[in-house]
């Protein structure tokens, strides 16, 4: 049986990175906040789903901080200025401002939340931080699928 090292807390096991299936939850999360943020833009259930959408950039919120720090913790792995690194960095910057951008349409979007009715600002910001978090999300496939970054073998 192999030995527990502390980095698995932050790294996750070989083989299985932590910092992935935390994506999947933080992505799923802010997708439901902009579909919703959408729906209710146009109309259907207005005033449900502006409350849903604000909950959801909260859920978003929390979940990104230990997503973050795991991708943060992999990203002190790599060597500084190779072409992974670049990419990575990218990411890291997209995904960063997504989330600011989402932190920002929380903040003025409670209104909203309170008055079950989203507001142009907040909307914008949503879509702004959703563009971004698809471009971040892209950029983070391209460092597991282009670069093998914590693949323990290839398929064969």
């Amino acid at each position: 049986m192999a030995e527990f090292k502390p980095s698995y807390l932050i790294h996750g096991l070989p083989g299985h990175p932590l910092h992935p299936p935390l994506t999947d939850a933080t992505i799923g999360t802010y997708t439901f906040a902009t579909i919703a943020a959408v729906l209710s833009k146009v109309g259907v259930a207005e005033h449900g789903l502006a409350q849903a959408w604000w909950l959801a950039l909260v859920l978003g919120l929390v979940v990104t901080v230990p997503t973050a720090l795991a991708g943060l913790a992999d990203w002190l792995l790599i060597t500084r200025g190779s072409p992974l690194w670049k990419t990575a960095t990218l990411h890291l910057t997209a995904m960063v401002t997504a989330s600011v951008f989402f932190l920002l349409a929380a903040v003025f979007g409670h209104s909203s939340y309170t008055e079950h009715h989203i507001t142009g600002g907040p909307f914008v910001l949503t879509l702004v931080g959703f563009v971004l978090l698809t471009t971040g999300g892209w950029l983070g496939g391209s460092i597991v699928f282009r670069y093998g970054m914590r693949v323990t073998r290839p398929v064969q």
